[in-house]
């Protein structure tokens, strides 16, 4: 039988575990005295005390953190969670370990007797929905979005295109540190080399009848990642007139940092100017992630969640916007006369796609630029996110001439390296200090985010990387510099080990 038809579906988490919007939206007056970080790790231990998954999956640097044999005991873990004969749709990104990683896992899932269609390079979001379009049982897809080169990881995605939840983490956890996995008849393999044509077919049927200005011109930088060959094709074939840079899948990343952010892309903001292109619309390593910029250049994190927030509810006619923590006060203020209304819950894109989903958000977004529209599924998906984009606007200035209207506000991020193992600790002995910062309200419902009244700072640990970020917001540059600052300083007081 072929795998497109798997012959069970898979199995129901017992505990679905449905976080309410009380229990998502921050309530900074409510003190949660606890802290959760996921590692990573490259050997067995109590999966009580470390957790296997972090906030976007399994994740490390390969062969130090992520060894071969880690990654076929977690495709070992699933399948067995998975009933035999289960079909999985397997992808990769562009990174040199792919095919390292690939078949790890692979080896582990046929080992549990299910069936493996390698789809190769694909996008995230073409894997997400290629698992629900065509019928798979799970979907696995081998990234590390936008870490570098010397990262990879494991995502996870349900039959319905939705990424695992910490509860289905946590039963694969648990299977991966018994040991027990099931052994039995061997699963087949199959390759699905035109995964990436149907993906194009469902995006293009998405949008028909759109109001496009095809006269835009768009500068498509898929950054050497997942959507190179890809994305630039689709906005083309949909009559776009389009210039593409790094656009060849190439995982040492030659062109830019998968990363991309203000500093990352100014090449890129060059090579806009030179051919007078209105937009240029970048991706990560994976394409779950995507940004923009115009003539004037990079035109924000925070500010682009908030324009996309606002045409997704004024064309879904849904007024609640679902985030995390780490979104600014932006999102608020450009969604307010529409009646909008903003939850946040924990950080991760598979947090905020069960939070949007659990209170029929109009979509779900993360201000590194993850956009989770509920018209294509509760997943990441950058393209979708882009046309939705150019379908509210006639010219590129639009994005600007809103924001302008909005008061101003000043969002400073940074990080410092801290190892997987010392992060829970680092950030407890922050927590220590908490009363010395004076703070209006703590809250420390993922993280340590302090309100103080005209802004705000949050410290958490890195759920993808090692390392603690820093981030800040307030109505004066200068403000929320001084908060950004404070929070770097107590936080490297903390790594090395102070509590004074």
């Amino acid at each position: 039988m072929s795998l497109l038809i798997p012959l069970l579906a898979i199995r129901p988490a017992r505990d679905s575990r449905t976080i309410t919007a009380a229990q998502h939206q921050i309530d900074i007056r409510r003190q949660r005295h606890y802290h959760h970080v996921p590692i990573f790790i490259n050997r067995k231990r109590d999966y009580m005390n470390r957790a296997l998954f972090g906030t976007s999956g399994v994740r490390g640097v390969v062969n130090q953190d992520l060894t071969p044999e880690l990654c076929k005991n977690v495709g070992s873990a699933l399948g067995t969670l998975l009933p035999a004969g289960a079909a999985v749709c397997l992808g990769t990104d562009s990174r040199l370990s792919r095919e390292l990683i690939r078949a790890a896992v692979t080896e582990g899932l046929m080992g549990t007797g299910v069936n493996v269609a390698q789809a190769g390079i694909v996008p995230t979001p073409a894997l997400a929905l290629l698992t629900r379009e065509m019928s798979f049982d799970a979907g696995v897809m081998i990234t590390a979005s936008h870490n570098p080169p010397e990262f990879n990881g494991i995502k996870l995605f349900n039959r319905d295109s939705i990424g695992y939840s910490r509860t289905q983490e946590e039963e694969v956890e648990k299977i991966y540190y018994s040991g027990s996995f099931r052994t039995g008849r061997a699963g087949a393999v199959e390759h699905f080399p035109r995964m990436k044509s149907k993906y194009i077919g469902f995006i293009k049927a998405l949008v028909k009848g759109w109001d496009f200005n095809f006269g835009l011109k768009l500068l498509v930088d898929p950054g050497n990642g997942a959507a190179s060959g890809l994305a630039g094709d689709i906005f083309k074939q949909l009559g776009f007139n389009v210039f593409t840079i790094n656009d060849t899948p190439d995982g040492r990343f030659p062109g830019r940092s998968p990363e991309p952010k203000e500093d990352t892309l100014q090449e890129t903001i060059k090579f806009l100017r030179q051919k007078n292109a209105d937009l240029a619309i970048c991706f990560d390593g994976d394409a779950d992630r995507v940004v923009f910029c115009d003539q004037q250049g990079f035109l924000g994190f925070n500010e682009m969640i908030a324009y996309i927030s606002r045409a997704a509810i004024k064309s879904s006619g849904k007024q609640t916007v679902a985030t995390t923590i780490e979104s600014g006060m932006l999102l608020d203020l450009a969604i307010k006369d529409l009646g909008g209304k903003v939850i946040r819950g924990r950080v991760g894109d598979v947090y905020a796609a069960h939070l949007a989903r659990d209170n029929n958000a109009a979509l779900g977004v993360e201000s590194v630029g993850v956009y989770i529209l509920p018209q294509a599924g509760y997943y990441p998906d950058s393209i979708f996110a882009a046309l939705t984009l150019l379908g509210s606007i006639s010219q590129a200035s639009d994005i600007r001439s809103f924001l302008t209207t909005l008061p101003p506000l000043f969002f400073f991020k940074d990080k410092i390296a801290c190892a997987n193992e010392n992060k829970a600790e680092v950030v407890a002995r922050v927590r220590q200090q908490a009363d010395k910062l004076s703070a209006v309200y703590l809250n420390d419902l993922d993280g340590l985010r302090f309100e103080f009244g005209e802004g705000w700072l949050l410290i958490r640990a890195s759920g993808t990387e090692p390392a603690i970020r820093v981030l800040a917001e307030a109505g004066s540059q200068q403000y929320a510099r001084s908060l950004l600052n404070m929070g770097l300083t107590v936080l490297k007081d903390a790594a090395k080990g102070g509590t004074s």
